[in-house]
C-alpha cells in the first residue's frame, strides 16, 4: 500500500528511519488478484511500530530512481524481517515491477521506519476501521496484540468490495474482527451487502479506546463520520490516507 500521512503530532518517541540497505526478498505471497506480500529480510535489524512504513527505493540501469513507501503488515517482533503488502496498481512503476518482475531471492533497496502519528505500540485499546488496502497497517496491530496474547484490546473492522477482495482471507477472521462488504458477500453472509454504518462497531464502544482509520481520501471521511456517530471523540481519532501512486 502506497499512503500519505495525514496528521501533525507526533505519538511520543517512535523508531527513526535509518539508512538505505538491501534486503533479500525470501517470500512471496498472493493475497488477492492484484495484490502480493513481500516478506523482506533486512541484513540490519530494524525496530519499528505497528503503522510505520518503510520506502522502497528502485533504480534504473541509466540512473533514473522511483520510490513508493508502503505499510509494514508484520507485527513488530524483533526478528529483522518485515512484511509489505503492494497492490499493483495500474501504470504503477513500483507496484508494477514488485508484481511483474522481482522474484524470490532478489534484493530490494529498503529506508525506514517511517512515521509517528499513526503508530500503536500493543497496550491501549483500540478500534481500527480498515478500507480496503487500508488494511495493511491495521494487520500489523491486530497480529501484535494476537502476538502477544492481548487481543481483547483490538477490534477491526474491514470494508471490501467483493470477498475476492479481502486480504489476509486465511489468517484476518476472527472474534477480533467484523468483516464489511459493499457490493457482494459470501453465501449465507449474515450481513447484507452496504457500507460501513454505526452498526458494523463493535457494542459497547470502549469509552477508553483510540481509533485508527486507514482507506482512500473518501473512505477515511466517511468511517470518521461512523466512529464519531458510534460515540468516539474526534480527538481520539488518527486517520491515514493513501493516494493512487505506485
Amino acid at each position: 500500500m502506497t499512503e500519505q500521512l495525514s496528521g501533525t503530532g507526533e505519538a511520543g518517541s517512535f523508531p527513526k528511519p535509518g539508512k538505505w540497505q538491501m534486503a533479500k526478498v525470501t517470500e512471496i505471497r498472493r493475497e488477492t488478484p492484484n495484490a502480493k506480500t513481500f516478506r523482506l529480510d533486512l541484513p540490519e535489524r530494524t525496530a519499528f511500530l505497528s503503522g510505520q512504513h518503510f520506502l522502497v527505493r528502485l533504480t534504473a540501469p541509466d540512473g533514473y530512481i522511483a520510490q513508493r513507501s508502503y505499510s509494514v503488515a508484520s507485527a513488530p517482533d524483533g526478528s529483522g524481517t518485515i512484511k509489505l503488502t503492494v497492490e499493483r496498481l495500474p501504470e504503477g512503476e513500483v507496484s508494477s515491477f514488485l508484481h511483474d518482475v522481482v522474484m524470490v531471492g532478489d534484493d530490494l533497496e529498503v529506508r525506514g521506519p517511517i512515521g509517528g502519528w499513526f503508530v500503536w505500540r500493543g497496550d491501549t485499546p483500540v478500534v481500527l476501521v480498515g478500507g480496503g488496502s487500508g488494511v495493511v497497517p491495521l494487520m500489523s496491530m491486530l497480529r501484535l496484540a494476537r502476538q502477544r496474547g492481548q487481543a481483547d484490546l483490538v477490534r477491526l473492522v474491514v470494508s471490501v468490495r467483493r470477498p475476492g477482495d479481502l486480504y489476509y482471507a486465511s489468517e484476518l477472521p476472527g472474534p477480533q474482527t467484523t468483516i464489511v462488504y459493499t457490493r457482494a458477500t459470501p453465501l449465507s453472509w449474515p450481513r447484507p451487502a452496504g457500507r460501513l454504518s454505526a452498526a458494523d462497531l463493535p457494542v459497547p464502544l470502549n469509552p477508553d479506546a483510540s481509533g485508527f482509520i486507514c482507506g482512500s481520501s473518501g473512505f477515511a471521511d466517511a468511517a470518521t463520520a461512523v466512529l464519531r456517530d458510534g460515540g468516539m471523540p474526534v480527538d481520539r481519532i488518527r486517520v491515514e490516507r493513501f493516494g493512487p501512486t505506485g
